[in-house]
């Protein structure tokens, strides 16, 4: 189908409009009353040297990974069945914990890394798809201090809050 020279113009106007060639379908159709298919208005740009603008994709991490930092996954860390429970919570040592977040997440899960914990007994953690803040501690049946458990979730909203999260 080919198009008068005014309907090109604006097509080159709705092109630097930043219209997707969607749009631009749309707007010809109802604004000309010119029905094309998408594969048509893909050659007519192409015909016409236009190139679409990319749209720039806002770089917001996915709402439950937002929530999760916040404090809803709070309470499921010390309830892991991953870590059993013991009593000696109130002995446990307190001090710095090491937070580290993978530079490619886990599979299946949202966000994952590494923390040492005061006592220095590493675990692995992430965030899975559903928001729950996981453990997996390296030597069996490790359960840290529920001071260190505190510790390690403020220290990892703020490692998350650098990289966006």
């Amino acid at each position: 189908m080919s198009l008068d020279e005014a309907q090109k113009q604006k097509v080159k106007a709705w092109i630097e409009q930043g219209l997707s060639l969607s749009e631009i379908q749309n707007k010809l159709a109802s604004e000309s009353a010119v029905q094309m298919t998408y594969m048509e208005v893909r050659f007519l740009i192409d015909d016409l040297k236009l190139k679409p603008k990319d749209k720039e994709r806002p770089k917001s991490p996915p709402a439950e990974l937002k929530s999760a930092v916040k404090g809803t996954a709070a309470a499921p860390v010390g309830q892991n069945k991953d870590i059993p429970a013991t009593d000696d919570d109130a002995e446990a040592p307190t001090g710095n914990i090491s937070v580290s977040v993978d530079q490619v997440a886990k599979p299946g899960t949202l966000a994952s890394g590494k923390v040492t914990f005061s006592d220095g007994y590493a675990a692995d953690w992430y965030l899975d798809q559903y928001g729950r803040l996981g453990l997996a501690a390296k030597q069996t049946g490790y359960k840290p201090s529920q001071q260190d458990l505190a510790n390690f979730q403020a220290e990892l909203q703020n490692e998350l809050a650098k990289l966006g999260f």
